[in-house]
C-alpha cells in the first residue's frame, strides 16, 4: 500500500502510534479478507471488512498527505 511514500510511512509507524495502528489494522484485515476469500467465506462479511479496509486506507492517506504538507 502506497509504495511511493514508503520513507514517509516508515517514519510515521515509528513516531504516531495513532498511524501505526491505522497501518496495522489495514494489514490484518487484508490478511482477514484473503482468508475467507480462499475458504468461500461469507460475502456480505467479505464486503463488510473491505469497507472498513478501504476507510482505513483513506485515513491512512490523509495522514501521509498531512505529513508531507507540514
Amino acid at each position: 500500500m502506497f509504495h511511493e511514500h514508503r520513507d514517509v510511512i516508515t517514519k510515521l509507524k515509528q513516531e504516531n502510534a495513532h498511524f501505526n495502528k491505522l497501518f496495522e489494522k489495514h494489514n490484518e484485515l487484508d490478511e482477514e479478507i484473503i482468508e475467507l476469500e480462499k475458504n468461500f467465506g461469507d460475502q456480505l462479511e467479505i464486503d463488510k471488512k473491505k469497507k472498513e479496509k478501504l476507510k482505513l486506507k483513506d485515513q491512512v492517506f490523509n495522514l501521509i498527505m498531512e505529513y508531507k504538507n507540514s
